[in-house]
């Protein structure tokens, strides 16, 4: 029996061993992310500007924003003694850590080699790439990523793999084998 590590909190009857936050835009994912960002301030100034028309085209995209930031954007990854949770503002996914077959480290060299040519589904650009990812090579890949780099690949043996950007990566693939 695991006893839990000093400082390790407890929840649910689940020892917490690290929490670990999406991690901080890359560049290219910033500036990505204000030129969207642009579009529905444009729309809604111009709206406001007597550009009536355009008031149903902002209101949809703040709603479609709105809807990414809450559903599609992870917050925090948990790592617990049992399980891998991932937590957005409005719902929560537990991954049990018998699922999980290998965990590693891979640059975006070794994600091409691996997924070959890639088409996202779900939510690109703003704040990172969330959902699904279909790929060549493997399939459907759960996909949660804010950066163009230090990506983690969770095998899950005949499940769906996942594609996360934590923030520090090396801690949280550690966290994860222990």
């Amino acid at each position: 029996m695991r006893l839990p590590a000093a400082g390790a909190e407890q929840s649910n009857n689940r020892t917490i061993v690290k929490s670990f936050p999406l991690a901080p835009m890359s560049p290219l994912i910033r500036w990505l992310t204000v030129l969207l960002l642009v579009i529905p301030l444009f729309f809604v100034v111009m709206s406001a500007t007597g550009a009536y028309f355009l008031s149903l085209p902002a209101v949809l995209l703040i709603l479609i924003y709105a809807w990414v930031w809450l559903r599609f954007r992870p917050t925090t990854f948990m790592v617990y003694s049992n399980s891998l949770e991932v937590i957005w503002p409005l719902k929560r996914r537990r991954i049990p850590r018998e699922e999980i077959t290998a965990v590693r480290q891979v640059d975006g060299e070794e994600l091409t080699r691996e997924i070959g040519w890639g088409t996202r589904v779900g939510a690109g650009g703003l704040w990172g790439g969330f959902g699904l990812l279909w790929t060549r090579r493997r399939g459907m890949v759960q996909m949660y990523i804010s950066r163009t780099d230090g990506y983690v690949w969770i095998e899950r043996g005949d499940k769906r793999p996942w594609l996360l950007t934590p923030m520090q990566p090396e801690e949280f693939i550690r966290a994860l084998k222990e």
